[in-house]
């Protein structure tokens, strides 16, 4: 595992959001839905994929806060193009399970 500092972790513009939009993403490779993310006034929506259902629904994912990378450069996946990256925790199984606040935050709070 490579270290790195504070500098170089402080770049990470690791941001809450709240999921407002789910869609189906039928042309991704693996099975995935298309999330719209409010990340507050200042930041605004992101849109990104997320190979997540296996273990979410579409129901359960609206409205839930999840932390997501906001400064990656986009990134074309099929023809949606994404603007952040969802993050979570990939088990043993391949699922993804979200890393999420444990209580809600204001959307666009940076982690610290």
């Amino acid at each position: 595992m490579k270290e790195i500092n504070w500098q170089e972790f402080e770049q990470v513009e690791l941001r809450a959001g709240t999921i407002v939009e789910v869609n189906d993403f039928p042309e991704a490779r693996h099975p995935a839905w298309k999330l719209l993310i409010d990340f507050g006034e200042s930041i605004g929506t992101r849109k990104s994929s997320a190979q997540i259902t296996n273990l979410y629904s579409k129901e359960e994912l609206l409205g839930k806060q999840v932390i997501a990378v906001i400064n990656f450069p986009r990134k074309q996946i099929g023809p949606f193009m994404s603007e952040c990256l969802v993050t979570g925790f990939t088990g043993e199984d391949g699922a993804v399970v979200l890393a999420v606040p444990d209580k809600q935050v204001t959307n666009g709070l940076k982690i610290s």
